[in-house]
């Protein structure tokens, strides 16, 4: 996966537009697939929704509205 987002990052980067975003819209799919993952794994170790959202700089609500209710 690693070396993934490495090629999805030198992709981003590309002089041609529709491959650069293309790449760019791969990485922010993953990124919320990681996300989502992390913020299960911080749940399952009884952190605080209040917790979670501080680490992502979002509000309390807005992390548990988005992750709250899967």
């Amino acid at each position: 996966m690693t070396n993934d987002l490495a090629a999805l990052m030198r992709q981003a980067q590309d002089d041609d537009p529709l491959l650069a975003l293309h790449a760019t819209t791969a990485l922010r799919r993953e990124i919320e697939r990681l996300e989502a993952v992390q913020v299960r794994r911080a749940r399952v170790a009884g952190l605080a929704w209040a917790q979670i959202a501080d680490a992502i700089g979002v509000s309390k609500q807005a992390v548990h509205k988005k992750y709250g209710r899967r």
